[in-house]
């Protein structure tokens, strides 16, 4: 089967601050809320982790490029020029003539609710015929961090090989960033938890949800994620509402029982639920571009998330760098009284306090 080249030109390995790799498709909202049976019609958007984490940052100032499979095909196009958009170096990714560009249809609740529907077309896509043969390294390798998801490796055994081999120490590697993103409907075996833990194990910053890696690895409370993960030299547990706790550091009083750094989440007055993960992600990864302090970039990651949780969509502007830096020096219980709600991010809008 012919495989596609990699849309490069002449400087498309020009450095960046970071490179997304990974699977986007084409979305379809729902109009209505309810079951898929029942939704007349759907509105056209695009969805993929590591695209909007790019998206995020390029938007938020940063030099982003993305790595990926599309199929030659009108989705393909139209998310090339979508991500592109946001000020993300498209030029890296591979249009594949002979696979289609996933898509996916989804209701309008969140993941986590009784009754949410998902339904992938995305087997046999571009993106899954990613592997160390179909992808040059010398498109990854050009930025500070390179960006990766577990999603990625649940899409076929190449892109595993794929993923296996990013994930590997070697000499003139950047810093790899790893979103565990367990999604147990796209492993189409009972291995994948264990294939992610391995994969987390050769990552260097590590983003995982204190929920996921209980359903996938039967941890519970931050502290036991650590003594799962002692390689990372960053693992960020996510807890929902409730904040976030990083660990830095391979110290072994680190990894047996010596507290993270938490911060909590501000109040967030949630329009949609959905791309918050990936903009905490984002913003964590721009503060530690930045070398800002651990707390400093936990709440960064917060206020990201916060951008796009007031926002009917995954994607959003985020607030300008300046409005986030007085945001995230306020003392604690200044930070404690933040309510944010839809427009905060603007540099006019007053943040609210209780």
């Amino acid at each position: 089967m012919t495989t596609g080249s990699p849309a490069v030109t002449d400087d498309a390995d020009t450095p960046v601050d970071v490179v997304c790799l990974g699977e986007s498709m084409v979305t379809f909202l729902p109009a209505l809320p309810g079951r898929l049976a029942d939704v007349p019609a759907f509105e056209r958007a695009i969805g993929g982790a590591e695209s909007n984490v790019a998206c995020a940052l390029a938007a938020a100032g940063h030099s982003t490029r993305w790595v990926s499979r599309v199929g030659a095909d009108g989705f393909g196009d139209h998310l090339v020029e979508a991500v592109g958009s946001y000020g993300v170096d498209v030029r890296a990714v591979a249009r594949d003539p002979d696979r289609p560009t996933g898509i996916y249809f989804r209701t309008a609740d969140d993941r986590a609710a009784d009754g949410h529907e998902v339904l992938y077309y995305r087997a046999g896509s571009a993106a899954s015929a990613m592997s160390p043969a179909t992808v040059p390294y010398r498109d990854l390798w050009t930025g500070r961090i390179l960006h990766l998801s577990g999603i990625t490796a649940a899409l076929s055994d190449d892109c595993l090989a794929l993923m296996r081999d990013l994930l590997m120490h070697r000499p003139g590697r950047p810093l790899v960033s790893f979103d565990v993103n367990y999604r147990p409907g796209l492993w189409r075996d009972a291995a994948g938890p264990r294939v992610l833990l391995d994969l987390a194990r050769g990552a260097d910053i590590v983003f995982v949800g204190e929920d996921e890696a209980e359903a996938a690895w039967g941890l519970r409370g931050a502290a036991a994620v650590r003594a799962a993960l002692p390689e990372p030299g960053v693992l960020v547990v996510k807890q929902g509402a409730a904040g976030a706790t990083v660990f830095a550091g391979q110290d072994p009083a680190a990894v047996t029982g010596a507290p993270g750094c938490f911060a909590p989440s501000p109040r967030v007055d949630v329009v949609a639920p959905v791309g918050a993960g990936d903009a905490f992600a984002a913003g964590f990864l721009s503060a530690t571009l930045r070398d800002l302090p651990l707390r400093d970039r936990i709440r960064h990651g917060h206020l990201m998330a916060a951008a796009v949780l007031t926002v009917p969509g995954d994607l959003t502007q985020p607030p300008a760098r300046a409005h986030a830096d007085r945001l995230v020096a306020l003392d604690d219980t200044a930070w404690g009284r933040l309510r944010l709600g839809p427009g905060w991010t603007g540099d006019d809008q007053e943040v609210r306090t209780p």
